[in-house]
């Protein structure tokens, strides 16, 4: 979307989880990995962030920006030839700010079933055309697992703040 056809308000209806969901995927190449034969994890959190962006814009009907990559679990690694897949989706809104969940998961030859390889947590500020923050729509949740997530970003989102404010005061008394 461009710039300037940036919606500058919105309804306040709140969006379901739905219109954000977003699954990006591709295969992983030599290119994208070190000597040992395994995705190097820079790769696989761009890909990340490129699933993650996609929900925000969705679910914010605009332009949006990463604020904050909250968390980023490698559970097993990824190789060369993977088809790697991103799945992400809003779980909780601010005023102008979105927390993105991303599960990342491989296809790999001769395994039946998906490999869940890991999960990250992003915060995304949505931005107008002057590159301003601008409202966002709040989410719906329409299923446990949807209130279950948001809940959760509550709780990272508290921890964030404690400890900007935490670290915020030490350094005020060096």
């Amino acid at each position: 979307m461009a710039l300037d056809r940036v919606p500058t308000s919105f309804s306040g209806e709140p969006v379901p989880t739905d219109r954000s969901k977003t699954t990006l995927a591709r295969v992983m190449g030599v290119m994208d990995a070190n000597n040992y034969g395994n995705v190097h994890g820079g790769v696989i959190m761009r890909a990340v962030d490129e699933a993650a962006a996609v929900a925000a814009v969705r679910h914010s009907d605009g332009p949006a920006v990463t604020a904050f990559m909250d968390q980023m679990a490698f559970r097993r690694p990824v190789l060369v030839g993977d088809l790697l897949t991103t799945r992400a989706q809003v779980n909780w809104t601010g005023r102008t700010s979105m927390e993105v969940g991303v599960r990342v998961s491989v296809e790999r030859t001769g395994v039946q079933e998906e490999i869940q390889v890991g999960t990250a947590y992003l915060v995304f500020v949505a931005i107008d055309a002057d590159g301003n923050p601008r409202p966002v729509p709040p989410v719906r949740h329409d299923t446990d697992l949807d209130r279950r997530r948001s809940q959760e970003a509550e709780i990272r989102r508290e921890s964030r703040l404690r400890l900007r404010k935490e670290i915020s005061e030490l350094r005020e008394q060096s």
